[in-house]
């Protein structure tokens, strides 16, 4: 059994939190109610609150005023266009937006944690920072709230973050050392032939050939580009072109995503697309417009934070609990990932499914609920990362 040190009163608090926010869910920038309450729940423990950070973000300041280290803990806070398909009692209020991904989770864990860690600032040393980031679906929120100084006054030294991980029973957490999630690419392809009468293919470029052409010839950015060490993924999820059965389309439409694990190929893939796909449409013809959008790099690891949480995590979870293999790391993308780009630190899973429960969907899915047994766990570590980094300097 994990190794949970948490009031009945406070583990009330903590569900009851969470299925507020759970009920409540809203966009990308748009989440007004989550920030207010937030904000009134830290004001009231006697944090430093600032809001409207990267319009909605909240960020929340607790000074020891003893020298040392500042840590940051981070929770996103956006919801997704879903309409959940649940029939508990705290399924959403606001129709067609879900918390299908566990950010009502992180919220609730990171608020309980400021709740207990403000009860153990005369143990402390140094400043404690939390962060309750919007726009973490697509919105590059993490970016925003960097761009507007959130690692700055007072200067962060190490971040961390928690993820709910359906993909993990409740009583695991998985930790990597290096990338943990992917890097995300979304791009549009536009390809521009010569339209004509179907009988007549050689009086036509033809748009839809050239387009099949190239997604054939993009699976060899991954087979042909990259070291087979590594790991990269193109998938073209749209493809559209052409109306009538005898009419050779001038235009073929194109899109999809482009992941990556590793910081140097992510620096280089971009010129190995546009490579393949202008190369091809000249080949046949045909002439291509590109529009390639960096949504995020890769999430990836300080080894030395790794290890730290690794080893706060196995006191609460026991060694054999620990995952450290491919069933803790993913594809998908994250922006805690512009946090780890500037500082040292480590983002991990906290199992949160129970098979036994019918808590076995995916993230994403209109299905999608956790087992509310992994949010103490997510609270007892990050206490214990806090008591830890704020006792020993950092070290």
């Amino acid at each position: 059994m994990p190794i949970v040190d948490i009031s009945p009163l406070d583990k009330s608090e903590l569900i009851a939190n969470r299925r507020w926010l759970h009920q409540n869910p809203e966009l990308k920038f748009q989440e007004h109610k989550s920030s207010k309450f937030i904000a009134e729940k830290l004001v009231g423990l006697g944090y430093q609150v600032q809001t409207n950070i990267a319009q909605t973000g909240v960020v929340a300041v607790i000074d020891t005023n003893r020298p040392g280290p500042t840590l940051m803990l981070r929770a996103d806070m956006d919801a997704l266009p879903v309409k959940e398909e649940n029939s508990t009692d705290y399924i959403s209020n606001n129709t067609g937006v879900m918390h299908a991904c566990g950010h009502d989770g992180h919220m609730a864990m990171l608020l309980t944690a400021a709740k207990e860690l403000a009860q153990m600032v005369p143990q402390l040393s140094g400043i404690l920072k939390l962060v309750f980031q919007p726009g973490e679906e697509g919105g590059n929120g993490a970016l925003r709230m960097i761009e507007q100084g959130v690692l700055e006054s007072p200067k962060v030294d190490a971040a961390f973050g928690i993820h709910l991980w359906n993909g993990l029973p409740v009583g695991q957490v998985g930790v990597i050392n290096g990338p943990v999630m992917a890097s995300v690419d979304e791009f549009y392809i536009t390809v521009k032939g010569r339209g004509g009468h179907g009988a007549m293919p050689h009086q036509t470029v033809d748009a839809i050939l050239a387009a099949c052409q190239i997604v054939t010839a993009l699976q060899t950015i991954v087979s042909r580009n990259v070291n087979p060490l590594d790991s990269a993924v193109v998938t073209i999820g749209s493809f559209h072109a052409g109306e009538a059965f005898n009419v050779i389309a001038e235009q073929a439409y194109l899109r999809g995503t482009v992941r990556t694990f590793s910081r140097e190929l992510y620096d280089q893939i971009p010129n190995i697309f546009h490579r393949v796909v202008t190369n091809i449409a000249a080949a046949l013809g045909a002439e291509c417009n590109i529009e390639y959008e960096r949504l995020g790099p890769p999430t990836i690891n300080d080894p030395v934070m790794a290890d730290f949480v690794r080893q706060i995590a196995s006191e609460v979870v026991g060694t054999e609990n620990i995952i450290s293999d491919d069933r803790a790391r993913t594809m998908a993308g994250e922006d805690m990932a512009y946090f780890l780009d500037k500082v040292p630190g480590c983002f991990f899973f906290v199992g949160s499914q129970n098979e036994s429960r019918g808590l076995i969907h995916p993230h994403h899915s209109p299905f999608f609920d956790f087992d509310e047994e992994a949010l103490p766990i997510g609270v007892e570590i990050l206490k214990r990362i806090t008591a830890k980094f704020l006792k020993n300097g950092g070290k």
